[in-house]
């Protein structure tokens, strides 16, 4: 099923936007982990919307856990957990089951389930499933981090607005002192606002804007991953693109490594004080052959501007069999970027957790 991800443990996503609830399944979390709750919830948070540039739709987000966890500690059952929908508005899309917003998955989820799909809220392709995506991946995050390795991400871009480029490596600390801010960016104050300023103006010219995400893991050790497909790339990016935002991603240097010559790209190996070997240079993005090389690995997401714009677009009407207008109602983010960014977290804390759990049973396997 499209909705259930892992190989070596098993998260499932179920809900639609505007449904009783929205929540998830996990199925092999470790016995007797003691999950920091309050942490969890303040991690959810910084997925909620807030402030004058989100969306007017207010959710509490508050995570009720059902089953597979005794008094914050895990019990080994599967652990299943809600988010309860409380501030639905379901007849701002009755539109939308005759004329698909652009952009959106109202045309495809039609053909493929013939009308019998949910349209309010988007359904089951709502952004509003990232919020369980955040349970699960802020669980896997702090497991962990138990065992020395930090997730984090920071807004590389919005619009135009560009924050500052790593150096040579992603900075740890840096990132760790980002981590929970509305706009986490190395730039600081002055270019957290050039961020708000695009957001504003596209707000204002009845539109929105994308962005750029830069997600950062450190203490990973070398040999997760698999060639070919099973690359350390591969099953990230899988749980990457379950975020309804995400339309492209690059590890390293990317796109921009395309552009050098193999010189400036290669990272030249080298042995440190205590004998480990590093790389000089860290264009590879901490990934070599599918497998991970012991140095940070880091990777950066596209995020598309919000579809739902209140400008009138061209649409079609399936009743009638010609073209027509739409004025999409209901509400929305001129900019999801900021929102985004624990949503990516959660997708690399869960794809990386999946890589170490398995790494863990092959070794205990040789016993």
């Amino acid at each position: 099923m499209a909705s259930i991800i892992g190989d070596n443990f098993k998260v499932s996503i179920f809900g639609q936007s505007h449904g009783e609830a929205i929540g998830t399944v996990i199925d092999g979390f470790p016995a007797g982990f003691s999950v920091d709750v309050e942490k969890l919830q303040n991690f959810l948070n910084t997925r909620a919307p807030g402030g004058h540039l989100a969306t007017p739709r207010k959710e509490a987000d508050k995570v009720e856990f059902l089953s597979g966890i005794v008094d914050g500690v895990l019990c080994g059952a599967p652990l299943a957990a809600i988010i309860r929908n409380t501030n639905t508005r379901s007849g701002d899309y009755k539109e939308l089951m005759d004329v698909p917003r652009p952009g959106h998955a109202d045309f495809t989820a039609r053909i493929k389930y013939g009308g019998a799909q949910d349209v309010r809220g988007g359904g089951h392709f709502s952004g509003r499933l990232t919020a369980p995506l955040c349970i699960a991946g802020g669980i896997a995050r702090q497991i962990l981090e138990a065992q020395g390795i930090k997730v984090y991400a920071r807004i590389k871009q919005i619009g135009s607005a560009k924050d500052s480029p790593f150096s040579e490596f992603p900075d740890e600390k840096k990132m760790e002192a980002l981590d929970g801010a509305c706009y986490p960016v190395y730039g600081g104050e002055s270019v957290a606002e050039k961020m708000m300023a695009e957001i504003e103006a596209a707000r204002n010219d009845l539109d929105s804007v994308g962005g750029i995400i830069e997600c950062a893991v450190f203490g990973l050790p070398a040999g997760l991953g698999e060639p070919m497909f099973d690359g350390a790339e591969g099953v990230i990016s899988k749980v990457v693109f379950g975020i309804p935002a995400v339309k492209g991603i690059e590890f390293g240097s990317g796109f921009s490594g395309s552009a050098m010559r193999g010189s400036e790209n290669n990272d030249p190996f080298y042995y440190d004080n205590d004998g480990n070997v590093k790389t000089a240079t860290n264009n590879h993005g901490g990934i070599l052959g599918g497998i991970t090389s012991g140095m940070p690995l880091y990777f950066s997401v596209a995020i598309k501007p919000t579809p739902s714009i209140a400008k009138t677009q061209q649409s079609i009407s399936f009743s009638n069999k010609e073209n027509t207008e739409l004025n999409v109602k209901g509400r929305h983010d001129p900019c999801i970027v900021a929102r985004a960014v624990p949503c990516v977290i959660s997708a690399a804390a869960l794809a990386v957790y999946d890589m170490v759990k398995k790494a863990d049973f092959k070794s205990k396997s040789k016993f």
